[in-house]
């Protein structure tokens, strides 16, 4: 049935049907819930002001609009991010279990590796890829939210997917192996075990840790198994308090809570191939764990 856009009730409808999707690219485009959820207000303000004439359909209109606002948003939160204290990871989603169903807008290309890894696109890149590989959006649609040719967008798409391709593991690894793995991390922390921390790392493994100048974190990214392993060791030896690790689920991922002496000061996401960890992502920065404490801490 196509919905009826003439009236204001006919638009609210409209919007509220499509609004998981535009706020899963905005966060996938922003990495931060208070700009997604900006960016699908306003988005929402001038679905209202939209002379009917420029709808082809609702979902379109909107996926473009949103769109473009997460890329100006985007070009401007560049600079700020070069100013940043250290390696700069997107705000965490995190419940206590997994969605019941797994085939939700958030369910899919969600994870703190991936959103990482989206970084170091181009926003116009980002974009066109997310759109294109995560959203299934078609060229026409593509190229009118980029104000391209669909030529421009498939290339523009390609060299992205290339570029994401090269350095993403090429293996599904199931959520039960992943379980493992980090229930075998939260052992061999709680054990202070090095040789079977060693045992759980790639030998090219990474550790980025996110304390944005307002919690102590390593100021560059960790490279090495043994040098992941090294930090790890080290940062327990000097930390004082009870340490408690909860599994929780990290966009989409099983992932850890760190607690110390009560108080939740990480988020922990895990990149892996399903035999070793690949990389390590904290999230120390309170800022960005403002949005997970309510859920954590009943």
């Amino acid at each position: 049935m196509e919905l009826e856009t003439s009236d204001s009730s006919g638009r609210r409808a409209a919007f509220e049907a499509h609004r998981g999707r535009l706020w899963g690219v905005a966060y996938r485009m922003l990495g931060s819930r208070a700009d997604a959820d900006d960016m699908v207000q306003e988005a929402y303000l001038r679905w209202h002001g939209a002379p009917t004439a420029e709808v082809r359909t609702p979902e379109a209109w909107l996926v473009t609009t949103t769109t473009r606002l997460c890329i100006d948003r985007l070009r401007q939160l560049r600079t700020e991010r070069e100013a940043y204290i250290g390696p700069w990871l997107p705000e965490p989603l995190v419940e206590e279990a997994p969605a019941a169903d797994a085939a939700t807008e958030l369910a899919s290309d969600l994870s703190m590796a991936f959103l990482a890894l989206l970084e170091r696109l181009a926003p116009e890149e980002r974009a066109a890829f997310l759109l294109h590989d995560v959203f299934e959006s078609d060229y026409d649609e593509i190229a009118g939210a980029l104000g391209k040719s669909e030529a421009a967008c498939r290339q523009i798409v390609s060299r992205a997917r290339r570029r994401v391709r090269e350095e993403r593991p090429r293996v599904q690894v199931s959520a039960a192996v992943r379980e493992r793995l980090v229930e075998s991390f939260m052992r061999a922390i709680e054990l202070r075990d090095r040789d079977a921390l060693l045992a759980l790392f790639a030998d090219e493994a990474a550790l980025t840790s996110d304390g944005g100048g307002k919690a102590k974190a390593a100021h560059k990214v960790v490279r090495g198994g043994a040098s992941v392993v090294r930090f790890l060791l080290g940062v327990l030896r000097v930390a004082h308090g009870h340490l408690e690790l909860e599994k929780v689920v990290v966009n989409g991922e099983t992932g850890l809570a760190v607690r110390v002496d009560g108080q939740l000061v990480s988020v922990m996401s895990f990149a892996t191939d399903g035999r070793q960890i690949l990389g390590v992502y904290s999230v120390l920065n309170p800022d960005k764990l403002r949005g997970v404490r309510p859920i954590l801490e009943h």
